[in-house]
């Protein structure tokens, strides 16, 4: 049953047109991703449906008494309450009806029998709305939601105006989450959980017994919570059914169909012109009759949309210099703060080439880690000890070091004072930062901007070993993936913070898990990981009991052959992916440079022409084959 319909929706503000036509069905019980570049117009749309701002065409639909809730990206300070005060107030209703059961219950204890059947249908009334409404487990669905989300018993009585923004946007999650609205808008609501929480989330929004429309750059959440998919692009919107990685699949489909279509009606438009202009050469009546005729039928023709892309950032990481084989080693470090231990004897080792993904709850200290390594905290005890020729790149997921007033031309001119400003625009053009937007101040920039500033800063440095505090907070999923294909093709070092499950199994060939005990490594990506940790939960199912330590042993290290060989060729298919991708770039270039004169002006242009589009013909054949082989060597693994 369709509980909301949105169709044909457009807004616009001060004469920029945000949505041209959006459109949007959710069925009841549906989990809807909604997906796009940032700034595309996602959280526009959602305010349109909750009736915030009125659309400036288009119509809403939605079946009666159906109750919307709403968690907004930037949430206003709750005062005078504590965080679970603030979740206790949600079930103000039940208190009520709880309290009037109590006074029933004294009033029938002295009632004679009239009265006290007279309130005892009052009673059985009340208590079966009560009981509907969870007055019996709202408690329990408090602190269900509170741990869930990762408040603790000391932060739940910890007055929620002393929340930080992140922790804020937690706290109106979970207060949505318990008042069970028909239809859930959630906007981001992903970028300020852990692990454990992200977990805990998808498994509470798939139980839901509501419908669901959720923005989220979050492609594993999107692929564990989603049954479709609705793109924004070009203030359009295309429906897709299935998760995120089906959606990708289906999208390809989409566009290569539409790009033959309309490849091949402009070869049909440019052959009908050819004969109209024949035609008309013969100076005939009726040759032109006929050409008339022609022209007339193409007037009819619906011409299709050549098929478009949204614009991408693209840019690479390269090292200055490289550095020797132990690139940083972390002794014993133990750090303090007011008396409380965040952490103590923690050591690990990176060496030259290492991809590691350090993980953990909120608050374990995983940032304090990386100012230590840095240098802007001194550990208490212990040692960090860099190798030779380190140089050390920081990205800060706050951004602190950028210079609210100054503009983003100048912040990053400043760093980089030795460059020329074509240089310096350059690199902010690879950033999508192009034409007046280098003036604007960095104040004004969303974080995501802000991101794409960072990040071009970094990129400049040319450091070899890259300290990323979650990199992928607020960039869209295409900055996303093309920041982890520069990763990919990046020659040092990298250590990385993230919460972003996709991106770690993209990235990283090691896991670090901080937690209270302190530091555990692991081999291998998210995915591995996760394997690794169910194995130490049911570790009779991992060996036979009847194994030898010496079977036991070699059976480790069958499982850490297998592990090492599936990374390999992970690998072997994103390159072979990416060759593919180029190759089809290289022939579609060339194919448009065939269409003009000169590559055809002699005979030896025309030899030239013929000889390199049957090499680049080799060269997309020899891409494909290397897809073919490594694509079969995956599905072994599976």
């Amino acid at each position: 049953m369709i509980v909301l319909s949105a169709q044909h929706i457009a807004k616009a503000f001060g004469g920029t047109d945000i949505l041209l036509d959006a459109s949007l069905t959710l069925q009841s019980r549906e989990r809807i991703g909604l997906v796009g570049v940032n700034g595309c117009g996602k959280s526009t749309f959602l305010k349109i449906l909750t009736g915030e701002l009125q659309p400036d065409g288009g119509t809403i639909s939605m079946a009666r008494q159906l109750r919307l809730g709403y968690l907004a990206q930037q949430c206003p300070v709750i005062k005078g309450q504590t965080v679970y005060q603030v979740m206790d107030a949600v079930f103000e209703p039940v208190r009520s009806m709880e309290a009037r059961l109590r006074t029933l219950e004294g009033q029938m204890a002295d009632a004679d029998e009239a009265t006290l059947r007279q309130l005892g249908e009052q009673y059985t009334r009340l208590n079966q709305a009560f009981e509907d409404a969870g007055g019996y487990d709202y408690r329990s669905r408090i602190q269900g939601v509170l741990k869930g989300l990762g408040f603790g018993e000391a932060m739940q009585q910890q007055d929620a105006g002393l929340l930080s923004g992140g922790e804020l946007t937690r706290l109106y999650l979970a207060r949505l989450l318990l008042s069970r609205p028909d239809v859930l808008l959630l906007d981001e609501p992903t970028n300020h959980l852990d692990l454990a929480a992200l977990g805990w989330l998808e498994n509470y929004l798939s139980d839901y017994p509501g419908s669901v429309i959720v923005v989220s750059h979050d492609r594993f959440f999107l692929d564990k919570v989603c049954d479709g998919i609705v793109e924004m692009a070009f203030g359009r919107t295309e429906q897709y059914p299935g998760n995120y990685s089906r959606y990708l699949d289906l999208r390809a489909e989409r566009w290569l169909t539409r790009e033959r279509a309309y490849d091949a009606q402009q070869k049909e438009i440019a052959r009908q012109l050819e004969v109209i202009r024949r035609l008309k050469s013969f100076n005939r009546e009726k040759s032109i009759k006929r050409a008339e005729s022609r022209e007339k039928m193409l007037d009819k023709i619906t011409l299709l949309e050549r098929p478009e892309e949204e614009k991408q950032v693209f840019f690479t990481f390269t090292a200055r210099q490289r550095t020797g084989d132990d690139v940083l080693s972390v002794r014993k470090v133990s750090k303090r703060f007011d008396g409380r231990t965040l952490f103590s004897d923690l050591s690990f080792e990176l060496r030259r080439g290492d991809r590691v993904a350090l993980i953990g709850q909120n608050g374990i200290g995983k940032t304090t880690l990386f100012r230590l390594i840095t240098g802007e905290l001194a550990p208490d005890s212990g040692a960090v000890i860099y190798g030779s020729n380190v140089d050390i790149g920081y990205y800060d997921q706050h951004q602190r070091g950028l210079s609210p007033e100054k503009t983003i031309l100048d912040e990053v001119w400043d760093t980089f004072p030795r460059m020329d400003q074509t240089q310096i625009r350059s690199a902010l053009g690879q950033f999508l930062f192009s034409g007046e937007d280098v003036f604007a101040p960095i104040r004004t920039l969303s974080g995501g901007e802000r991101g794409r500033v960072a990040l071009t800063e970094l990129m400049l440095r040319q450091d070899n070993l890259l300290l990323l505090d979650e990199p992928t907070n607020h960039l869209d999923m295409n900055s996303r993936e093309v920041l982890e294909s520069a990763l990919e093709g990046f020659d040092g070092t990298i250590l990385a913070i993230s919460h972003d499950r996709y991106f770690i199994n993209r990235f990283a060939t090691k896991v670090l898990e901080l937690t209270a005990d302190g530091l555990r490594a692991y081999l291998g990506n998210y995915d591995d990981y996760l394997q690794a940790k169910a194995r130490e939960q049911s570790p009779e199912d991992e060996f036979t009991s009847g194994q030898t330590l010496t079977e036991q042993r070699k059976e480790k290290r069958r499982l850490r052959d297998e592990q090492a060989r599936a990374q390999d060729i992970k690998k072997r298919l994103r390159q072979a992916e990416q060759a593919v991708t180029k190759a089809e770039a290289d022939l579609k270039e060339y194919e448009a440079y065939m269409q003009t004169p000169e590559a055809y002006q002699d005979k030896a242009a025309s030899d030239a022409t013929t000889a390199r589009y049957g090499a680049l013909k080799q060269s997309l054949d020899a891409a494909y084959a290397e897809w073919e082989e490594a694509a079969e060597a995956m599905d072994g693994l599976q």
